[in-house]
């Protein structure tokens, strides 16, 4: 798929390179891997971690070579070691197994999802009935349903999905999404589902997260104008996806989900003078750097950083890696 860059003394086709501000790692996601690292210096290799940390293959390689050890569930992981569960959260059951193992545990679950868990016990404690917008099999959706005895939230996935949900009995309602879904799609399912259910209630706040909303703001000022954007992001990664969804929605010519450099198909800049340049929040910025840098070998680059917000958010860690 790589070509050969050109030589020295053949002059450089003129192109834009315009950079999403904000791009790349978000809080939670932050929060996580250093929950990973900081495990492994206090108490050493291996650290044992329930499913990837976050959805990037980059990251996952470097932390293995650290010392972290990635499996699928905790009957992998030996008593005598630490266990790190993922910044997409778990079901109840899993940290109840963890105690009963007397396993010692870090909850690396985002605190932006761990708010949409509070929410949906909440509403069940109210005796309602829970509709869940997200992606079947997606961990953080997994995570969910997992908070909540089986029945008590309904999945659903699309506009069609929404139009033919039936409410269980006469049980009021309440809905909760997925903290990284497109912004539109989420606003089209939602639409639908007030129409049917006018006296559905709003989240006491947007369960999509601000690092999602900023994103995908971000690739719509970079679609306007730009022939191709580049997300730099993992395949299952579901905010990097959604990013090159929203690119191709707001108007970009082409769009496309990149691992990193090497995943460039030279064919796709044919023609190409403006390309934007973007990341999903599990994708580590040194990415961003080395696409620029492979796209400078090959073009006489002009870069610029598009207009928007630096992010400041930043959580705490938790207590037992910070004393």
């Amino acid at each position: 798929m790589d070509v050969l860059a050109p030589s020295p003394s053949v002059a450089l086709r003129p192109l834009t390179v315009r950079l999403a501000t904000p791009r790349g790692f978000c809080a939670g996601v932050d929060r996580a891997i250093q929950i990973v690292e900081r495990a492994i210096e206090k108490f050493g290799a291996p650290v044992y971690v329930r499913h990837e940390i976050v959805h990037n293959r980059h990251v996952v390689d470097r932390l293995k070579a650290l010392g972290a050890v990635f499996v699928k569930e905790l009957d992998e992981c030996p008593d005598d070691r630490p266990v790190v569960f993922s910044a997409h959260g778990v079901p109840k059951s899993v940290p109840a197994t963890a105690r009963a193992r007397e396993l010692f545990f870090l909850d690396a679950t985002c605190p932006l999802v761990s708010k949409v868990h509070v929410e949906a016990e909440r509403h069940h404690a109210q005796g309602k009935h829970i509709i869940l917008i997200g992606h079947a099999g997606h961990p953080e959706v997994v995570g969910t349903l997992g908070q909540l005895p089986p029945g008590a939230i309904s999945l659903v996935e699309t506009v069609e999905d929404a139009r033919v949900f039936q409410r269980p009995g006469d049980q009021p309602l309440a809905y909760a999404t997925q903290t990284t879904l497109s912004l539109d799609d989420t606003s089209e399912i939602v639409g639908v589902l007030k129409s049917r259910f006018p006296e559905l209630p709003d989240p006491h706040k947007e369960d999509i997260c601000y690092a999602t909303t900023n994103r995908q703001e971000a690739v719509k000022r970079l679609a306007d104008g730009s022939d191709l954007v580049l997300v730099v992001g993992s395949k299952n990664s579901s905010n990097s996806v959604r990013l090159v969804e929203v690119a191709l929605r707001a108007g970009a010519a082409d769009a496309r989900l990149i691992d990193d450099a090497s995943h460039i198909d030279w064919s796709w800049l044919d023609g190409v003078s403006t390309v934007g340049v973007t990341a999903g929040a599990s994708a580590p910025e040194p990415l961003v750097q080395a696409v620029v840098q492979a796209l400078r070998d090959r073009f006489a680059v002009t870069l610029a950083d598009d207009p928007g917000e630096p992010e400041t958010v930043t959580f705490k860690l938790p207590r037992a890696l910070t004393t």
